[in-house]
């Protein structure tokens, strides 16, 4: 799906950007623990960059529900679609 694949194109800017690594792609079954400095700040400077650039917000219960980038891009597909 092109909305999809768009997504994962702009997190990988987003997570290059957040966590200065311009090694980092975003793939469905990226984690965290994948990252250098993706540690609990790194997270809250991610979610507020991802919720500025998409313009969608997330609850603290969904930022920490989400296990991979796979699900975080569902997350913001459903919600930049209003599903």
């Amino acid at each position: 799906m092109k909305v999809t694949s768009d997504i994962y194109d702009r997190l990988t800017e987003i997570l290059r950007d957040v966590f200065d690594n311009d090694d980092v792609v975003a793939s469905p079954e990226l984690t965290a623990e994948d990252v250098d400095g993706w540690d609990s700040l790194g997270n809250i400077r991610l979610f507020l960059t991802i919720e500025k650039k998409f313009g969608v917000g997330f609850s603290t219960a969904e930022m920490s529900s989400l296990r991979c980038v796979g699900e975080l891009v569902d997350a913001i597909s459903r919600k930049v679609s209003g599903k």
